[in-house]
This record gives C-alpha cells, sequence and structure tokens, in this order.
C-alpha cells in the first residue's frame, strides 16, 4: 500500500516537473518572439531611414520635398510637450495617491474614486482626446496649443501615476509611519520627510511608464486638433504644434517613397528620445534608491 503511494506520488512530481517545463519553454517563446518581433521592426525602420538621419534632418522644418524635410518642429513640439505634461501630471498624480493612501478614510467615497482610478487607466487614448477637445480647446478656450495637448496627455496618464505611486507608498512599512509619530512629528512631516522619499524610486518608475505612453500617442492629438504640418518652432504655451507621432503618421499616409524614408527615420529618432528619456528617469529612481539604502544604513 505504501509503494502504491509512493509510486502515486512520485507519478504526480513528474507531471508536475513536466508541466513547469512546458510553461517554461512557452513563456521563453513568448518572450524570443516579441523580441524577434521588435528588433525585426526596429532594424528595418532603421535600414529604410538611415539615409535620412543626418543633422540637416535634425535640424529642418518638414518640407513638400522629401529630400529637404526635417524633424526639427516636432521635435521640439514633443519636448514641450513632454515637460508641461510632466509638470502637469506628476505633482498631481502624487497629490493624488497621497490623499488616498494617507488622508482618506476608507469608505464608500473613496471606494468610488479607487474604481473609477482603476477604470480610466484602461479607457482608449482617442476618448481623451476627445474630452481634450471639447474641455481645453473649446469651453476653456485655449485653442488648438501646446497646453491643451499637454494637458489632454495628463489625463491620460494621470491614472497611471496615481496607481503606481498609490503602490509605492503602500511599500513603506507601517514601523516608519509609528516611529516618525513616536518622535512627535505630524502627519503631513511624516508623510514628507519619509513616506514621498521612501516611496520616490517606485514613483519614478510610475513616471517613467507615463511619459513612454505619452511620448508615443498620435490619437488624442490628432482628435484634439494638433497640426500636421508645422514650419515653425512652438513659442509659448499657447502656440500651435505638433509632436514626432504625427508627423511620422503624416508622412507615412504620403504616397512618394522620399517620405516614407523620413517616417523611418523619424521613428528611430522617436526610439532614441524615449529611450535617451526612460533612461534619464531610471538614473534618477537607481540615485534615490542608492540614497535611501545609504541612509538606512
Amino acid at each position: 500500500m505504501n509503494s502504491a503511494v509512493a509510486g502515486d506520488i512520485s507519478i504526480l512530481i513528474e507531471k508536475q516537473k513536466l508541466g513547469e517545463r512546458i510553461f517554461k519553454i512557452a513563456a521563453t517563446l513568448a518572450v524570443l518572439i516579441s523580441l524577434g518581433t521588435l528588433t525585426a521592426l526596429v532594424v528595418d525602420a532603421f535600414i529604410d531611414g538611415f539615409p535620412r538621419l543626418n543633422w540637416k534632418f535634425l535640424t529642418s522644418f518638414p518640407s513638400r520635398k522629401p529630400q529637404e524635410a526635417g524633424i526639427l518642429a516636432a521635435l521640439f513640439g514633443s519636448f514641450y510637450v513632454i515637460i508641461l505634461t510632466a509638470l502637469s501630471a506628476v505633482p498631481i498624480g502624487l497629490g493624488a495617491a497621497i490623499y488616498l493612501e494617507e488622508y482618506a478614510k476608507k469608505n464608500r467615497f473613496s471606494r468610488f474614486i479607487e474604481l473609477n482610478v482603476s477604470n480610466l487607466a484602461g479607457v482608449p487614448s482617442i476618448i481623451y482626446g476627445l474630452l481634450g477637445l471639447d474641455l481645453f480647446v473649446r469651453l476653456m478656450g485655449l485653442g488648438r496649443s501646446l497646453l491643451a495637448g499637454a494637458l489632454t496627455l495628463a489625463l491620460l496618464v494621470l491614472p497611471i501615476i496615481i496607481i503606481s505611486a498609490r503602490e509605492a507608498i503602500r511599500t513603506v512599512p507601517l514601523s516608519i509611519r509609528e516611529a516618525a509619530y513616536a518622535l512627535g512629528a505630524t502627519r503631513w512631516q511624516m508623510i514628507k520627510d519619509h513616506v514621498v522619499p521612501l516611496s520616490l524610486p517606485g514613483v519614478l518608475t510610475g513616471v517613467i511608464l507615463s511619459v513612454s505612453r505619452a511620448i508615443g500617442e498620435t490619437a488624442p492629438l490628432i482628435t484634439m486638433g494638433a497640426l500636421t504640418y508645422v514650419a515653425f518652432i512652438p513659442n509659448g504655451p499657447l502656440s500651435p504644434f505638433t509632436v514626432l507621432p504625427i508627423q511620422i503618421f503624416n508622412w507615412v499616409s504620403r504616397p512618394q517613397k522620399g517620405f516614407h524614408a523620413c517616417a523611418a527615420a523619424g521613428i528611430v529618432v522617436l526610439l532614441v528620445v524615449t529611450l535617451f528619456l526612460n533612461a534619464l528617469a531610471i538614473f534618477l529612481r537607481n540615485h534615490y534608491q542608492r540614497k535611501i539604502s545609504a541612509r538606512s544604513l
């Protein structure tokens, strides 16, 4: 009887090991297929756009002639939009996360807010474009400006920042809060001096994800009226603008092959800009993590 039970257990263990090996192989194949597809797309864009990747391309305005077209206006537009988006969304998102985690009572109202924030994170981006068109462009009278586009993207990334910031705040041990109270700190002093610094690496992770999404968005900006042809650098928050994804979309929609090469070169530039911003955010996150580790020692 014991040998039969032992045999059944051995068979069950072998089945579990087989299932684990199959799962590992499937997961590895999924990763390889994803990376292979991404690599193929990047290599294809680089090959097609390499002839146009030069200083003139980066410092020229759009043109009706493919060989003279550049991305200067779109590059500055993307930079300004991302800066304004971060300045608008990050303080509000962090403040909302602090309120929900540290101040809000656990009642129906707070649960209603949490549910809506989670739902807003999954809303299609074009819906935010329609909201931005009605709220910022028409109702607030901002027109089709940099500020209107940045506020539209801020609404888009705000739920992501709130959710990630809340998760980061939750990782701060309760003992830190109790120790701060025991030393006579007020709630705001405890949050400002302990909770926010300790949760900052996680908050920056959410900012990285948000910026990465915002810099590649096209649908909400086209919906709220960003221009597809801009031959000047935006000179203020209320100036008309375009961004790299819209400029790339404009070139891809044209029949001339020269513009397709421009679009491929623009894709490469957009990837480089995105990687640079992500690298900067990751550097800041690691810097604060090292400071926190040094303080804890």
